[in-house]
C-alpha cells in the first residue's frame, strides 16, 4: 500500500518536472535577441540553467529517488524565476505580440 506523503511526493516531483521541462523548451523556441532587449540574461544562460535543472529533476522522478533536496529546490527556483518574470518579457518582445 503506498502511503499518502509517498504519493504526495511523487506529485510534488511530477509537477516540478513539468515545470522544468516547459520552461526549458519555452527558452529554446524564443528569439535570442529577444533575452536581451528585454533585459534579461542572454538565451544561452537560461538554457544552460534550465538544462542543468532538468538533469536535476528528470532522473529524480525516473528513478523514484529524491529531487526534492536542495538541488530540487535550486531548480525549482530557475524554472519559476523563468516563467513569472523571463518568459512574460521575452514573450512581448518576440514577433506575434504577448499572446503568442
Amino acid at each position: 500500500m503506498v502511503s499518502a506523503v509517498r504519493v504526495l511526493y511523487l506529485v510534488v516531483q511530477l509537477l516540478l518536472t513539468v515545470a522544468v521541462l516547459w520552461a526549458l523548451g519555452d527558452a529554446a523556441t524564443r528569439p535570442a535577441g529577444a533575452f536581451p532587449a528585454a533585459g534579461k540574461q542572454t538565451k544561452v544562460i537560461w538554457l544552460a540553467i534550465l538544462g542543468v535543472a532538468a538533469l536535476v529533476v528528470v532522473p529524480g522522478l525516473l528513478v523514484g529517488g529524491g529531487s526534492l533536496g536542495l538541488l530540487g529546490i535550486a531548480s525549482a527556483v530557475a524554472a519559476g524565476v523563468y516563467l513569472a518574470d523571463v518568459r512574460p518579457a521575452v514573450r512581448g518582445i518576440t514577433p506575434g505580440g504577448p499572446w503568442r
